[in-house]
């Protein structure tokens, strides 16, 4: 097994701001040596797309 993972109060609350607010997307967390080095966060904005406008080149 590998070693468990130091987490800090000021860790927990960097993550808690990542998450907070995201409507889609993902929050990554990198672990080096049992300390984490760093937080990603990745949005997706999605939008409603008319279903005529779905597929491409309009038919005549």
């Amino acid at each position: 097994m590998g070693r468990s993972v130091e987490v800090t109060d000021e860790w927990l609350k960097k993550i808690l701001e990542q998450v907070q607010g995201l409507a889609y997307g993902v929050v990554q967390i990198t672990v080096h040596d049992g300390q984490i080095v760093q937080i990603d966060r990745t949005e997706r904005s999605r939008f409603d797309v008319p279903k005529s406008q779905v597929g491409g080149a309009r038919r005549k």
